[in-house]
């Protein structure tokens, strides 16, 4: 069974999709950080760059966005004017000049430090379709895995587009999503006309409005999820707001009515969240080490380049010999990862250093195993072989921060470095701090520092510290100051 927990707060909006009660994925969203993919922009290109084959363009956030060649709608004039090596490297500098203003769509949110992918190839989601203005043909989703379905479905949308001579549904675009297995013309013609509608509000609002400014927003959270994730069989969807509850349910009455009994308002008296073990789940995802059943652990490392995933034994022995037990460990592991990289909503790429395992046959069905368990996952994910050292590379497609950077920040302690100098190593170092003030003329070394490095230098440094007064000729006074931290200190002359 399948259901979505909605929880609403003052200030963010939360939601997980679970899976016979186990959170697969986590989605958040804040007022002060709102989720810009899907939303259409007015820019203007400030600047263009040649050598990256890029643009920059401002559509009024804090950062520029980010635009490259291949990303941008070439006129079908030029086109037929340019050889065939043009056509697949085109050069920025044809596209786009400084000034030009264009309607763009974000494809990835603001990541770190850098701005927002963009694209001109706008796409228009509906329930069963996309609508691409720009684009041509009509594609099926690769999840309907049934040729009759994918026949007839595109045949129906082919015939819809045919008929419409009154309609713009004749130019652009389409393709059918997972959801629209099984609908019926009527359904689909729906869609149509409200994706046509949609496409002249935005074309009127691209005319009326200035650069940097938001043409059409995509659906909030909740009803984002209501119009992508009901269609994935999901049983029931749990929200603890009566005015969330009401626009929910007065949208899929307007656009999914068989869907609106699903809805449900949680009426408990304990935190949605925390009745469902979903606020545990969101503090497991935040650390590095994950428990296997077995007593096998993964470690799971983010850095700016990648995400490292170490698999380790841990506490299992196994049974037999030690390739049954690396290989056995590491099924576990592949499975639990597609769950990790949802959950955490890990993406870039990924490199997995799975056990050592001599055996050809237990290296494909790990391999396997991994693959399966991100059949699953909406984000496109690409794995290439395992190698003789057991690594395995993937790539995740990544649109939106993950986890860990929406919900922490650098540690101000080690500055993101993930460690800190030991007490003992800052004592050697103040040390030779106070070899180098001894020249000065100060009637005393005043040395500031953390609790744990002054009791560091009392202690076991006591004889060291006597000798270094009378190297110097001068007395060293210790002082705890509560604001530093381990590595931190100030050598006074006074």
């Amino acid at each position: 069974m399948i259901e979505i927990l909605v929880n609403v707060g003052a200030r963010e909006t939360r939601a997980a999709l679970t899976e016979e009660g186990i959170v697969q994925e986590i989605f958040i969203e804040r007022g002060s950080r709102l989720r810009r993919v899907s939303s259409l922009y007015k820019g203007r290109v400030t600047r263009v760059l040649p050598g990256m084959q890029a643009a920059f363009v401002d559509i009024g956030a804090e950062r520029t966005a980010f635009l490259h060649a291949a990303d941008i709608v070439r006129p079908a004039l030029e086109e037929a004017e340019l050889p065939a090596e043009a056509l697949a490297e085109p050069d920025v500098r044809r596209l786009v000049s400084p000034g030009d203003e264009l309607l763009v769509q974000v494809i990835k949110d603001p990541i770190g430090s850098k701005g927002a992918r963009l694209t001109t190839f706008v796409t228009l989601p509906a329930r069963f379709l996309v609508y691409m203005p720009r684009g041509v043909g009509v594609g099926v989703s690769a999840k309907i895995e049934d040729e009759a379905e994918r026949v007839r479905l595109k045949a129906l949308v082919t015939e819809l587009r045919e008929a419409g001579q009154a309609h713009a549904w004749r130019s652009g675009g389409y393709i059918l999503r997972t959801a629209a297995q099984g609908v019926s013309a009527d359904s689909l013609r729906q869609d149509m006309t409200y994706l046509e509608k949609l496409w002249q509000h935005v074309q009127r609002r691209t005319a009326e409005t200035p650069p940097g400014t938001l043409v059409h927003e995509d659906l909030p959270l909740s009803l984002r999820l209501l119009r992508d994730e009901l269609s994935r069989g999901v049983s029931r969807v749990v929200v603890d707001s009566t005015d969330e509850l009401e626009r929910m349910a007065a949208f899929a009455a307007e656009f999914m009515p068989e869907t609106a009994a699903r809805i449900e308002l949680h009426t408990g008296t304990r935190p949605i969240f925390d009745l469902h073990g979903i606020e545990d789940e969101i503090s497991r995802a935040l650390e590095r080490k994950v428990m296997l059943r077995s007593g096998g652990h993964l470690v799971i490392d983010q850095t700016e380049a990648m995400t490292t995933i170490d698999v380790n034994t841990g506490g299992y022995v196994g049974h037999r010999n030690l390739e049954e037990t690396s290989f056995r460990t590491n099924l576990e592991a592949a499975e639990a990862i597609g769950r990790q990289l949802r959950l955490r909503n890990l993406g870039g790429i990924i490199i997995i250093d799975f056990i050592d395992m001599h055996t050809e046959s237990h290296r494909r069905q790990v391999l396997a195993a991994l693959e399966r368990s991100v059949a699953a996952d909406r984000a496109q994910c690409r794995i290439v072989s395992l190698s003789p050292l057991g690594l395995v590379e993937m790539t995740r497609k990544r649109t939106r921060d993950s986890l860990a950077h929406l919900l922490c920040e650098p540690c101000p302690e080690c500055e993101g470095r993930g460690f800190v100098k030991t007490a003992e190593t800052v004592c050697n170092e103040i040390y030779r701090e106070i070899l180098r003030q001894e020249r000065s003329s100060s009637r005393e070394v005043l040395v500031l520092a953390h609790q744990s490095v002054v009791d560091r230098l009392l202690e076991a440094g006591s004889a060291a510290l006597a000798e270094l007064q009378g190297g110097i000729g001068r007395p060293i006074r210790l002082q705890v100051e509560t604001l530093y931290g381990v590595d931190q200190f100030d050598v006074v002359v006074a």
